[in-house]
Parts: structure tokens; sequence; C-alpha cells
């Protein structure tokens, strides 16, 4: 069963969306992300991907109260990203409740350092972002790309003990027009035992079906259901008890 993961981005505060990760298309949806949550969680949901995109810009975690505000009222698993640089701001979001944490742009350009986080925190806490344009790694908040190749960037760090990676294809990113599939099936062909987790352009229920039945562990999306192109009662189906190790 795919593993689903609603999104919530944060810009001052609010729960908001880009379209391509461009900042200055932005739409916000809610101005209490904490609602958005205990939504998601009132219809099954136990994942949260929770993006700071504030911090993403500044280059440094910005919006820990709002993670601490969720993860005190609720009982989602949070995987937490954007902005976060230093071991110090790894060490804030987990004391803020965060379970996991996301690293894209950290893993390209300080390798390093994300390095040391996988062996200071282990691998379960640490999940890789791959950010994917053409096929190649985008970083920066996607305003910056690199000559990366996506299928030798992930087995570089599956081989130094990553098991978890997000993989967005940009182009799709809050378009609602389809998922990158053909990308996740050539990714887990692979590497089948990577847990990947799909990101990008899902707009109905069909595109998490085809995603499940293309064997992808999990999926994120956002934009579907704030648009109201997936309902939330829906999704039931997905939320059945299974074994997940986080």
């Amino acid at each position: 069963m795919i593993e689903i993961i609603p999104a919530i981005d944060i810009i001052d505060g609010k729960c908001v969306r880009l379209s391509q990760g461009d900042y200055d298309r932005k739409t916000v949806y809610n101005e209490d992300p904490l609602e958005v949550a205990k939504m998601f969680e009132d219809h099954g949901i136990r994942r949260l991907h929770l993006v700071d995109l504030d911090g993403a810009k500044a280059h440094r975690i910005i919006n820990y109260r709002v993670l601490h505000k969720i993860a005190t009222r609720t009982a989602l698993t949070i995987d937490f990203g954007g902005g976060l640089k230093s071991e110090g701001d790894l060490e804030i979001a987990f004391d803020n409740g965060a379970q996991m944490v996301t690293g894209g742009s950290i893993a390209v350009k300080n390798p390093e350092i994300f390095e040391r986080w996988i062996n200071l925190f282990g691998a379960d806490k640490i999940i890789l972002g791959a950010d994917s344009k053409d096929g190649k790694i985008a970083v920066q908040g996607w305003t910056e790309s690199t000559e990366l190749d996506i299928f030798s960037f992930i087995r570089t760090w599956r081989a130094k003990g990553v098991n978890k990676t997000i993989c967005t294809d940009i182009d799709r990113d809050g378009m609602l027009n389809g998922t990158a599939i053909d990308l996740y099936k050539e990714i887990l062909q692979q590497d089948p035992l990577l847990y990947l987790i799909a990101s990008g352009g899902v707009a109905s229920i069909r595109d998490i079906e085809a995603l499940e039945a293309a064997g992808v562990p999990a999926v994120i999306f956002g934009k579907a259901i704030y648009e109201g192109k997936i309902c939330l009662k829906d999704l039931s189906v997905f939320n059945e008890d299974r074994n997940i190790i986080y």
C-alpha cells in the first residue's frame, strides 16, 4: 500500500503552495497550518511533509514555531525541510518535533556535511532530496541547475547509507498535470529497495493509484487537495493499517 504524505509549505507562518517552485507564483490556502494539519489527521493521515520556504530562501531554519505547534498538537509523523544547513538547524528541527529532515542542496553543495548528518543522526532520520529538471539535479530552491545526473546522484548517496529519497520533478510541481511516473519506474528499476517518495504533479486519485501500481512506496502532494481535485475522504483506502518503518 502506497504511503500518503500531504504537504504543507510555509511562508510567513501561512500554508501556501508555489507553482514550479516560483515564489512569485504563490497561493495562500490557509492562515493557520495547524488547522490544515488537524484536518489531515482527522481523515486518517499519519504523515506530513512540512516545508519551510522562508528557511529555504534564508538558508537557515525559520518556521520552527509552526513545526512545534503541529508536532505538539497532532500525532502526525513529520518530515521537515527547507533551509537546513547546519547541525544546529537539525537540532532545532528535531527539538521542535520533526522525526525526519530532508536535505537536498546541502547534499550537492556540502556533501561532507550531509554525510556527517547521516552518521550523527542516523539514516532513518535523514531523507535525501533529489529535485530533478530534465533528469539533472537542481538546488537552491530550484533556482540553480547542475550537471549531476539524478540516477548517479541517488546511487552515490545510497552507497553512503541513505535509504529514503524524495524525488520531485520540478516541471510538474504544483502544475496538476500528472506525475513523472516513467522517471520513478526507472529509479526503482535500478534500485528496487530504495524507499522512493514521489513528489510533483499529482492531480487525482488515479495518479496515486498509478504510482502504487508501479511499486512506488510513497507520494507527497498538496495542491490537488487544496484545489479540491482530491477529497480527503477518498484517501481512506490508502490509510489502512500497515507496517511502515520510519
